[in-house]
């Protein structure tokens, strides 16, 4: 088991990503803490992850909520070896139809409360602790009316070798996993039915050279490496796991003959 006697934190880890990485890392032996705004999935959650898991009601936006969370946790299981800054949300702000208020909620979100988040974790970290960002292709793809949610990443990606450079005397690696499209709950807003996402599916695998949506798992086992001992050297990296849809576009069936 990669993670024995580990104990890490993943913010919204009551669906989706988060969710999944949970899974995984308490099968691997670590002991998880996950929080999340929604308390009927926090608890169905929880009962799925058993006793090595803690769940807490918590919205990273709320700093104080966040340092209580986290003090919850390090006073169940310890001090901290791995967080997991997962949760973020999408939000469609095109040019000339975006309210002032609906861009800073992404960037709060997933900028400010991301920096809050390891901010708040950094006092209760084992030395050689691993943080993860969770990061988007979105950050170079310049899908249309996505602004708020790529400028949001790519400062993700910034952030992250600004904490690797101010952390790595303590041996504490931060890095990025950057995802592409994944079989999660945020897609319900596109596509908000089964009829409606089949289609979605059906594009992005044309879109995507290995011809498929990526899954929750694809993710999980990413953040695993980069909570492990096997990413042992390596920090302030970047790694996108989306079937090859942003190094080699080119490459998707769409293109093909």
């Amino acid at each position: 088991m990669r993670l024995k006697n580990k104990t890490a934190l993943i913010t919204g880890g009551n669906s989706g990503i988060g969710l999944a990485t949970a899974k995984l890392f308490v099968a691997e032996g670590a002991k998880v803490t996950i929080t999340g705004r929604n308390k009927e999935t926090l608890e169905a959650a929880a009962k799925e992850l058993g006793p090595n898991a803690l769940a807490v009601e918590a919205d990273i936006t709320d700093v104080a909520a966040t340092e209580q969370a986290i003090a919850r946790a390090v006073e169940k299981f310890g001090k901290l070896d791995i967080v997991f800054a997962n949760a973020g949300i999408a939000g469609n702000t095109p040019v000339g139809g975006t309210a002032l208020a609906a861009f800073e909620q992404v960037l709060r979100t997933n900028v400010t409360a991301v920096f809050f988040t390891v901010q708040a974790a950094s006092p209760h970290l084992n030395d050689g602790a691993s943080i993860i960002l969770n990061g988007s292709v979105i950050s170079v793809l310049g899908n249309p009316g996505y602004a708020a949610y790529a400028a949001s990443k790519a400062g993700v990606r910034a952030m992250a070798r600004v904490m690797a450079s101010e952390l790595s005397p303590r041996g504490i690696r931060v890095n990025v996993v950057a995802p592409g499209a994944i079989r999660t709950p945020i897609w319900k807003g596109a596509a908000p039915t089964e009829q409606a996402f089949a289609v979605l599916e059906k594009r992005i695998a044309g879109i995507t050279p290995l011809g498929r949506i990526g899954e929750t798992d694809h993710i999980a086992k990413t953040v695993l490496y980069f909570a492990s001992d096997d990413s042992a050297h390596v920090t302030s990296a970047e790694l996108f796991v989306d079937g090859g849809a942003t190094g080699s576009p080119a490459g998707a069936p769409v293109f093909r003959g």
